[in-house]
């Protein structure tokens, strides 16, 4: 088996303290999670709603879900209760229906809205001059509770070509967090992955997101 537990605490080595790291797991096997698992990680992110739902039955209880991909509509009922955070918000009806769906079952649901902050046309998530409108045209859904945002840089060989984007990511985190919107809470900037995430640190990140830093490259024909 790949050495996940060793890549595992070389992740781990790296960030300072009071850094959260979400181990994306998605396409992964659960002997891999479960390798995590055993030394200590308790976060993991997936991106497919059928996947986390099989995961979220068959693994440990105490494991804390995260979703981090596009997610569909009509996918959002069987997320709610399943995972503690939505990384992906990008749309009024995307959020309008978390919230509704939160509202049926009694809870609320903590979000992080998605900024495309390197306006790729090949990505999701909201354009950054457009972020703190789309922050407050939230403020009436009572049921969702806005944590913070969330970025996929573009892909390149050099972290540092991606600094100018984790600083933009800072600036709009601070000026949504100085809304006083009732559902407003930011606490989350989860931002950096594999190649940059020491990078999004130094610029403010509080969650990374690392994948095949822990797990290897992904099996895309293994959805269990």
């Amino acid at each position: 088996m790949y050495d996940v537990k060793g890549n595992l605490q070389q992740v781990l080595s790296r960030l300072p303290q009071g850094t959260r790291l979400v181990a994306i797991s998605k396409y992964h096997p659960n002997e891999y999670i479960e390798a995590a698992y055993e030394e200590g990680q308790r976060v993991f992110g997936e991106s497919h709603e059928q996947e986390l739902r099989q995961k979220h039955e068959t693994l440990p209880k105490d494991i804390v879900w995260h979703f981090i991909g596009h997610l569909q509509t009509n996918k959002v009922k069987q997320l709610i209760g399943k995972t503690v955070l939505i990384h992906s918000v990008d749309s009024f009806k995307l959020a309008s229906v978390i919230d509704t769906e939160s509202k049926k079952k009694g809870v609320v649901t903590d979000v992080l809205l998605e900024i495309n902050i390197g306006d790729e046309e090949s990505k999701y998530g909201i354009k950054p001059d457009e972020a703190v409108d789309f922050a407050d045209s939230l403020r009436d859904l009572s049921n969702i509770r806005i944590r913070g945002l969330m970025t996929v840089a573009p892909i390149c060989d050099d972290p540092e070509a991606n600094r100018p984007y984790f600083k933009k990511m800072r600036e709009l985190f601070v000026d949504i967090k100085s809304k006083n919107n009732d559902n407003i809470s930011m606490d989350v900037l989860s931002m950096g992955m594999t190649l940059d995430f020491e990078a999004a640190i130094e610029e403010g990140a509080t969650h990374v997101r690392v994948g095949t830093g822990i797990f290897g490259a992904r099996d895309y024909g293994n959805r269990s």
